[in-house]
This record gives structure tokens, sequence and C-alpha cells, in this order.
């Protein structure tokens, strides 16, 4: 728990009573500058979502949750990929709060009872905002997505991919037909690398291709880049507007996602015809996303023919300078090297032992001919993945031992993001 913010002792007066916290560092900060109205005050929602907000962006945070629980709204912060509480109001003003949120959202306030999805018209530190709402057992939650600057992340030479993976990447985007598939968990920036990768092609071919998108939603504005939002209460779905769009003389298309069968028929179709497609997918390993598609009904034919290449990737927490050297944690991971790099605290990085995130990639390729005959003969994700490693595939997982030997995150990091599968 965090620091009650608004919440008044029993004599009364308007004052904040410490109780556990989960970051007292982050809380200490978020305090200091909370609302100095009490609840009651008409002001004070407006106060404490402006300063939410605004400590979000400045703490680097890439959401921001509003839970409301029995008797109190829990504020908390996702800090490089790890949520983070850092205050707690009365509940009696939770419903304020979200309706303020909805109002900047441009959402309905009365709807409490319907989930609600909607883009802040006010940011801060020119970050975009998106806010999403859901009815829970005690009132609405409220979500709030911070996206990175356009100025951020531009191009792939900016992800801090391997220099090896970097290289084959920026090749394959020289294709002109084939699909890329960023693949991924939630959260794990598999958006911001399809961006990257369409900027590439932007500023490398310029005017001389067209560049198109399907949505949902746009969460950056791409000069010279035609960007479409899918809208399902239209019947604008995912497939009908990529059937509509191969029909608008694309040379490269972006999809949003690949959520349903339709979806990845129509992406294979258009990636076979002379297009080349990028989009992202929910998997865990880049071998899996083979399966995956094969649970769709995708044809392994059409995986091996129309697939240029896999990219898997997860964000790790990048150790702060105040990190030590331990020989224990190296003995728990199985590791030849003698001593790691693990976590300690300071007030730079909250008391976190961490600053900042390092981005681990895999990049399959299923048109290399081991592995397409694995596909075509229908092999599990632990065949597709043994075989290319046999033939010079670096997994994430042999990337991140690599990465704790050189220091830069620590074991128990790897184990947070990774689980202990495959170790």
């Amino acid at each position: 728990m965090s620091p009650n913010i608004g919440m008044s002792p029993v004599n009364g007066s308007h004052a904040s009573n410490p109780v556990p916290q989960t970051n007292p560092t982050l809380a200490e900060k978020f305090i200091q500058s909370a609302p100095q109205v009490p609840p009651t005050h008409p002001k004070y929602a407006t106060e404490l979502v402006a300063t939410t907000l605004k400590g979000a962006c400045e703490a680097g945070a890439s959401d921001i949750h509003f839970t409301v629980g029995a008797s109190e709204m829990e504020i908390l912060w996702r800090i490089d990929g790890v949520l983070q509480s850092v205050a707690t109001i009365p509940k009696a003003v939770a419903p304020n709060v979200i309706a303020r949120l909805k109002v900047l959202a441009e959402l309905l306030t009365y709807r409490t009872d319907v989930p609600q999805e909607g883009r802040l018209r006010e940011s801060v530190a020119d970050v975009e905002m998106r806010l999403s709402t859901f009815p829970t057992l005690y009132g609405e939650k409220g979500v709030v997505r911070l996206f990175a600057t356009s100025e951020q992340y531009r191009w792939p030479s900016d992800l801090g991919l391997p220099e090896d993976l970097l290289e084959e990447l920026l090749d394959l985007l020289h294709e002109t037909s084939g699909a890329i598939l960023v693949t991924g968990p939630a959260g794990s920036g598999k958006t911001t690398t399809a961006y990257a990768c369409l900027r590439e092609l932007q500023r490398v071919a310029g005017n001389g291709k067209s560049l198109v998108t399907l949505e949902d939603p746009i969460e950056s504005v791409l000069p010279g880049v035609s960007q479409s939002p899918v809208n399902r209460t239209a019947g604008f779905d995912y497939a009908t507007g990529l059937r509509s769009l191969m029909r608008q003389d694309p040379d490269v298309i972006l999809v949003g996602e690949i959520r349903d069968r339709e979806t990845a028929e129509t992406v294979f179709q258009a990636c076979l015809t002379g297009h080349l497609v990028i989009s992202t997918f929910h998997s865990g390993r880049a071998a899996e996303s083979i399966s995956r598609l094969s649970d769709m009904g995708i044809e392994p034919y059409l995986v091996r023919t129309g697939l240029r290449a896999i990219i898997g990737q997860r964000l790790f927490r990048r150790l702060c300078d105040c990190a030590v050297w331990s020989d224990v944690e190296a003995d728990r991971l199985g590791l030849t090297t003698r001593a790691v790099r693990i976590p300690q605290g300071c007030s730079r990085c909250n008391g976190t032992g961490y600053r900042g995130r390092l981005l681990l990639a895999e990049l399959l390729r299923p048109d290399l001919k081991e592995v397409g005959r694995v596909i075509l003969n229908r092999g599990d994700a632990t065949e597709i993945q043994e075989t290319a490693e046999q033939h010079g595939f670096l997994s994430i997982n042999q990337r991140a031992t690599h990465a704790v030997t050189k220091g830069w995150t620590s074991p128990a990091e790897v184990r947070r993001v990774l689980g202990f599968r495959d170790r």
C-alpha cells in the first residue's frame, strides 16, 4: 500500500496518513505534489488527475492504474514493466476521478456499466495518452496508457536491437512481398518496433511507395503514411478493412494486430499477392507463433511461403549503476561466469535497483530450408525452435543469458520476464 491522499485523521484535519508503501521513494515524491484542497473540494479530482498524469510522465511510466477497492482507490504506475503503488484516495471521490478522466477523453460520464475507450485530448509533455474504463465489483476502474513521443524510438536503430538482428531486419524491409510478424506478450514493445520499421521504409522510399496502416487504435501519427482506424461497431474490422486496402494499390501494409483466423487469412492473401505486410501477434516465442497460426487454420505451406520473418521480443529492466556483483545468483542460473550483478536500489532508481529497459529479441526465418521442412511436416514449436537453433538461431533465452553475464540485467529479472521454462 501507499500514502493516503486526502484521508482525514480522527480529528478531522486535512492531512496525509502514511501506511505501508510499495515504493516509498515514488510515494513520497507523489505526496509532495498532491492536491492541497480537501477531497470534498470541487477541484480535488481535477487537481489529482492533473498531478497524477504529470507525475507519471516525469517518472517514465507506461501505464497508470486507478483501481477501486472496498474502501479506497489505489493509484499505481507501471514503470519499466512493473506496477508500483504510489497513493490511495478515499473511495467516495473515486467516481469523480474516473469522471474527470472521461471528460478529458470525451467519453460518456453517465455510462458506468460498460467499458469505454478514448484518447485524452490534453497531453502532458507531448506524451499521447489513451484511457480505458471497465466496470468492476466496487466501481469503475480506469487505466491510462502513455505512448512515447514521436521523437522516441523513431528508427529500428533506436530500439536497441542486437546488431546481428538489426542488420537482418533492415535487409528484410527491402522485400517487396511477404509478412514480417512482431510477436511477444502485451507490453513488450511490438507496436513500437512495427512503427519504427514503417518509418524506416518511408525514409528510404520517400513517396516512391504507398504505405498504409489499419490500426485499433492509431497510436502515433506517421507523416507520409495513410493511417486508418478500425470501427467494429460499424462493421469495419481488421479483415474487412484489409480486403478493401488491397484495392487501394498499397506497397506496404501495417496491420495493427492479427487477432483471429479471418484476419490471419487476409494477411496471407495480401503478402502472397505482392504486398509487404507488417503486423503484430501475441505469442510467447517466435516458434510458438507458427503453432498459433496453425491452430487458427492457416495451412503450413502458406506459413512457409508467406512469412519472411518472425521477430519475438521482450523488455527487461536494465540494472542501475548502484547494482553490485554476486556469485550466488550466477550459480542459481547455472552460468559459467563467476559473478553477476544484482539490484541494490538508490535515489536515482527510486529504490528499485533498475533504470530503463533493455530490448532483447529473436528473429526466426520460416523460409529457411530446414525450418521450412519442419513447418510443412507440422512440427510443434519445440521442434521448430530446436531445428532453427541448429542453424544459427539465437533465442531470447540465450540472449538473456548473455545480457546477464554482461551485467546489463539481473538473473531475477530474467526469471520475472521469462519464468523458469527452458532454463
